[in-house]
């Protein structure tokens, strides 16, 4: 058969000879799903300032002043060799427009003429803002500091995975521009803050861990990190998955029905204690248990057989107005970017578990696990129930946890044992109430022998 009669596409349908890949494979900032976004769309729209080009169109969010502002604060920083770096900078956005271009799901929108002046102005803007951030002394008179729902809405929009810059641009821009921000920092590189310092230092609310000897490790290992948002879903990994790095056929099993936990209240009456953690990340969940003590669980309640206790270990999470938007953020990046990685997808779903009814946000609260500061533990609970709706995951990170777990629970003697303390040994009253109404039933039965002959005193 010739090559002339070989049928081609364009004898069948008439559709383009090439056409692009969806997604290039360098994307990172992705505009949210449709199914995901309907459920909240404030949750992933910027509410103050746009930056990069998905909401730059919103004259809402029009900051064009504040930004020139900015610019001119910028320059004014700069000595005449620092300029000629900027100078170098835009050369630099201008040779990369095409990798910029691939980071973002909609590359459509980086045809504009411009595109780059925007990325330009907002690496400036975000780099001035860091800046002041670490000096205090320079935000006097600034309302983008000294205001307090700017300087709250400006966090909360810079973590948008919708309103992202690529973080190899701004990173660019502080190592053309800003190794002289201080004095000296040519001659001492040890002096210089880096951009991944700057970013921490601002996103400092947000950051799950307190400890700063942690934190000063975790800038050192999070240098793969694209953007924003994946700055921060990077401090809620597991300590062992910062430092070591993810093996996903180590740290994920497939995803299984019997994956799906019981509610905290439900786990509690089986004998399973919850006990909050320190200094961790929120990912950061472990369940232990003495093997053969573990039967025994009423010894719990002593003081001093606290091991004999089957705990599930929990860092604590305060959920505050910010906490919802943070979440959805943090999810949707993981289902368009890490969807082998789902690891606040299974800690969201894992929470979502153990929460139905304001009943078991109570029992969470009183255990420290959970504060909130929103209007009713209902509330909470209708917030929570509402992060994993049409979220997809096909691993589970949690999955031996969750498996150690409902083993507990379908224990039969286990489980008679956690009601057993739920009941008789649940505080200091309920045990001395316990041990009295044993001690007068011991003396009765003793009675009532003595009385019918068969035990006798001498």
């Amino acid at each position: 058969m010739s090559s002339e009669t070989i049928p081609q596409i364009q004898h069948i349908i008439n559709i383009p000879e090439i056409i692009e890949p969806m997604l290039h494979e360098k994307c990172c900032i992705y505009k949210v799903p449709h199914h995901v976004l309907k459920l909240n769309e404030d949750a992933y729209t910027p509410k103050f300032i746009s930056i990069g080009p998905f909401h730059s169109q919103n004259p809402q969010l029009n900051q064009e002043k504040q930004k020139q502002r900015y610019f001119h604060a910028f320059w004014k920083r700069l000595s005449n060799k620092q300029t000629l770096a900027l100078v170098q900078y835009k050369a630099f956005l201008e040779e990369n427009r095409k990798n910029i271009c691939n980071c973002y799901s909609k590359q459509e929108l980086c045809t504009d003429e411009k595109f780059l002046e925007m990325i330009l102005l907002d690496s400036v803007f975000i780099m001035e803002l860091f800046l002041r951030k670490v000096k205090e002394s320079e935000q006097e008179n600034d309302f983008m500091f000294k205001t307090s729902w700017i300087y709250k809405m400006t966090q909360r929009d810079l973590l948008l995975l919708e309103n992202q810059i690529p973080m190899f641009v701004l990173e660019e821009l502080h190592r053309g521009v800003l190794l002289v921000e201080n004095n000296g920092c040519n001659s001492n590189k040890e002096n210089c803050v880096s951009f991944i310092d700057l970013a921490f230092k601002y996103f400092e609310d947000y950051y799950p861990q307190k400890l700063i000897s942690q934190k000063l490790e975790l800038t050192q290992n999070c240098k793969s990190c694209n953007h924003f948002t994946d700055l921060i879903r990077y401090t809620y990994l597991p300590r062992e998955i910062q430092v070591k790095g993810v093996n996903p056929s180590k740290s994920f099993a497939p995803f299984r029905s019997e994956y799906v936990l019981r509610t905290a209240t439900k786990l509690s009456e089986a004998g399973i204690s919850f006990e909050k953690l320190q200094g961790r990340s929120y990912c950061d969940l472990k369940f232990k248990k003495t093997p053969i003590l573990s039967w025994f669980l009423c010894l719990g309640c002593v003081p001093c057989f606290k091991f004999v206790e089957s705990k599930l270990q929990i860092p604590h999470l305060n959920v505050d107005q910010a906490t919802e938007c943070v979440l959805r953020n943090l999810i949707a990046f993981e289902q368009c970017h890490y969807s082998e990685q789902p690891f606040i997808c299974n800690y969201v779903s894992l929470i979502d578990s153990l929460i139905h009814t304001h009943e078991d946000v109570e029992l969470l609260v009183d255990t420290e696990i959970i504060s909130h500061e929103l209007g009713s533990h209902a509330e909470l609970a209708t917030l929570v129930n509402g992060l994993c709706k049409y979220v997809v995951v096909t691993s589970n990170c949690y999955g031996k946890i969750i498996k150690e777990m409902n083993e507990h629970y379908n224990n039969w003697w286990k489980h008679y044992m956690g009601m057993l303390r739920s009941v008789y040994f649940r505080d200091p009253w309920r045990i001395s109430s316990t041990v009295v109404g044993i001690a007068i039933f011991l003396f009765a039965a003793v009675n009532f022998l003595r009385v019918i002959g068969v035990f006798r005193l001498k």
